[in-house]
């Protein structure tokens, strides 16, 4: 069956892209993408205000927030819902589940920002932005995307894992295999030449084998 809809295609978000720019109104003013350079950033969207999936995402992000910020990363949410219904939600959730929400939500009432970033859904005659996140580093530059159903809470235990991964990737230029957490040992890069493998056979301090190297955890 043919695609009726009209909107145009979404556009194709790349990692290590720089993130698409966006100025809007929030509930703490005016916000825009380079507001955050310096600093990492999780942008994350929420299909509506008021629904109960969100609310729980906000409040564990909200009880989450000064460890993000102890990683000089910065949390903002979007839906495209007004910066007025923001406010109320906001004050909602302060009263029912008693956490204040410090960060940012930016209003999309024209869903520009929701395009821009590839997150609006039309099929079956449904608009709306899709539950998608982003972890944006200090230079702007698309490090990660998440993307969950509107059914589905997201974990932000693991958001603020993989924003530890990749600082600590980036600052030891090593990569970090599954589950890892801060404390535990990383991984070599794998080699480029058959040199580099005889050496890494001879290493002493963690070569599992010639492409899976460990090293120790670094303070």
């Amino acid at each position: 069956m043919p695609d009726t809809d009209s909107a145009p295609p979404a556009p194709l978000l790349r990692l290590d892209d720089p993130a698409p720019y966006f100025e809007a109104r929030s509930t703490h003013g005016t916000v825009k993408l380079t507001d955050y350079l310096g600093k990492w950033l999780v942008f994350f969207a929420h299909p509506a205000d008021f629904t109960p999936v969100c609310a729980s995402e906000f409040v564990a992000f909200a009880k989450r927030t000064d460890e993000f910020l102890s990683l000089n990363c910065s949390l903002l949410g979007l839906s495209v819902d007004s910066v007025y219904s923001h406010l109320a939600w906001r004050e909602s959730i302060k009263q029912h589940f008693g956490v204040p929400i410090d960060f940012p939500i930016l209003e999309d009432v024209t869903m520009d920002i929701a395009r821009r970033y590839g997150m609006v859904q039309t099929k079956g005659g449904h608009t709306s932005a899709v539950r998608a996140l982003f972890v944006i580093d200090d230079r702007a530059m698309l490090r990660a995307m998440l993307w969950y159903p509107i059914t589905t809470g997201r974990s932000v235990a693991e958001v603020l894992r993989l924003v530890q991964a990749l600082q600590t990737a980036d600052r030891l230029r090593v990569v970090t295999p599954e589950g890892w957490k801060p404390g535990e040992h990383t991984v070599e890069y794998p080699p480029d030449t058959v040199a580099d493998t005889e050496v890494r056979r001879d290493d002493a301090y963690g070569c599992v084998d010639w492409y899976y190297v460990t090293r120790p955890p670094t303070p």
